[in-house]
């Protein structure tokens, strides 16, 4: 049998990476530390568990987010695949349940027979040996030293966070109201718990925020430096009394049923699980101490007697500093053998972290098998967020979600003929990609 690839790390890059190595026939070991060590933010030994949000962003067509996932799923993406089978209504959004998603994935992997999954914390890497590194972004102190030594760079970092989760069976339904932004859902019922604010409540609201007890930081001040899409809410609120209004808590394409009108502010509660027991509160990680979440949350219209399964909480997380150190293959320029993929890699997001896993675990097997790994072409969601990643500016290096101004712009004349149409040209650029996803395919893949 042949030298077996190494996969450090069971999230979901890792999982993904594993799964299309072991598709071609190539054995994979694959290493993943709990539960022999745990981490800040995982609940459980479950592969690819989810931490921070069950959404995988919108599904409407001609996205960026959907054509990112149309390209997993043209791959063949193992967890693509278990998101689909545990799909709970979301919108727009492919929202999954965390619990069954992470057994599809978790049964998926043990049942591979060229698949060796090991249950151990990895505190040394080989470069002369074929290896994917996927921690995500909590990394093992000590293995994050052995990146720095083995890179020559010291640990980036910085700080997200997640957010609250309530039982549903404690929400006040005679004051939520279901609805979804605009109307769209999958069901036509509306998908979201909707909790709406009036103009005094959503002031004392702020105030209590902003006087609420942060947990004591082992953080320091200089070094909190948050993803601008995960801030914690008392970090929002900081920026000005009407941010939250601007972001998080919008009323914008709801209205109150009961009044006719659309609300001041709301806050808006999405399904965790097919039992719609739990719900999560969109946009509301923060980072304040359980007492006083569990005080200024119940502030919120509806959840004043509210039950929380899960508190918000921050968390580090740690990437390399991948323009200054990956090729277009995502291995490592000083040591050929070495991959990265996931947040690690300095990616941002669930499907962009299963998108570095594919790619590396493809790139990794073509090396296997004494091939030169082929970079996914520009045009595509895949080749643009590799090209971001290992051709930004090193200077000033910050995780990237998959956007469309991370694809190539449209030539002259077809922007000429599609004019202002905003959605015209994004439905064109995903054209663009799935036909030169589906000729790379067929020459590479």
């Amino acid at each position: 049998m042949a030298t077996p690839i190494h996969v450090i790390g069971g999230g979901l890059a890792g999982t993904e990476a594993a799964w299309q190595i072991a598709r071609r026939g190539i054995p994979v070991v694959l290493d993943e530390m709990r539960p022999m060590r745990h981490t800040p933010a995982h609940q459980t030994d479950r592969l690819a568990e989810l931490v921070c949000s069950n959404s995988l962003k919108s599904e409407s067509a001609d996205t960026a987010p959907w054509l990112l996932k149309e390209e997993l799923r043209r791959l063949d993406s193992l967890l693509l695949q278990a998101a689909q089978r545990a799909r709970v209504p979301g919108g727009q959004a492919l929202t999954v349940d965390r619990i069954l998603f992470a057994e599809e994935v978790t049964q998926a992997i043990e049942s591979e027979p060229l698949i060796r999954l090991r249950r151990a914390e990895v505190r040394e890497i080989d470069p002369d040996r074929i290896t994917i590194i996927a921690t995500g972004p909590l990394t093992s102190d000590a293995l994050a030293a052995e990146i720095g030594r083995l890179t020559g760079c010291d640990r980036l970092f910085f700080y997200d966070a997640i957010s609250p989760i309530v039982d549903a069976e404690t929400v006040d339904m005679s004051i939520a109201f279901r609805a979804s932004r605009y109307g769209k859902s999958i069901d036509g019922t509306g998908d979201y718990m909707n909790c709406p604010f009036d103009k005094p409540q959503y002031e004392a609201f702020v105030d209590a925020l902003l006087g609420a007890q942060a947990v004591s930081a082992h953080i320091p001040e200089d070094d909190a430096c948050y993803f601008e899409a995960c801030l914690p809410l008392e970090e929002l609120v900081r920026r000005g009394r009407e941010t939250l209004r601007f972001g998080p808590m919008k009323p914008v394409g709801l209205v109150d049923p009961r009044t006719g009108r659309r609300p001041w502010a709301v806050v808006q509660l999405r399904q965790e699980n097919l039992r719609s027991q739990s719900y999560n509160l969109v946009g509301f990680q923060n980072h304040l101490r359980f007492a006083e979440q569990a005080r200024v949350l119940r502030m919120v219209p509806g959840l004043e007697h509210a039950e929380f399964l899960r508190f918000g909480q921050v968390h580090r997380n740690t990437y390399i500093n991948a323009p200054a150190l990956l090729d277009p293959a995502l291995r490592l320029r000083g040591h050929p053998l070495v991959f990265f993929a996931g947040q690690i890699s300095g990616v941002e997001g669930y499907v962009e972290s299963i998108a570095t896993g594919l790619m590396a675990g493809l790139h990794a097997a073509a090396v296997a098998i004494g091939e030169e790994p082929q970079a996914f072409p520009r045009a595509t969601a895949l080749g643009s967020l590799c090209h971001y990643i290992t051709g930004a500016d090193a200077r000033d290096y910050q995780p990237a979600n998959i956007t469309f101004d991370l694809l190539p712009p449209l030539d002259e004349p077809t922007r000429r003929r599609l004019g202002h149409d905003k959605k015209a040209r994004h439905a064109e650029v995903c054209r663009r990609a799935l036909e030169a996803l589906e000729e790379f395919r067929g020459a590479h893949v």
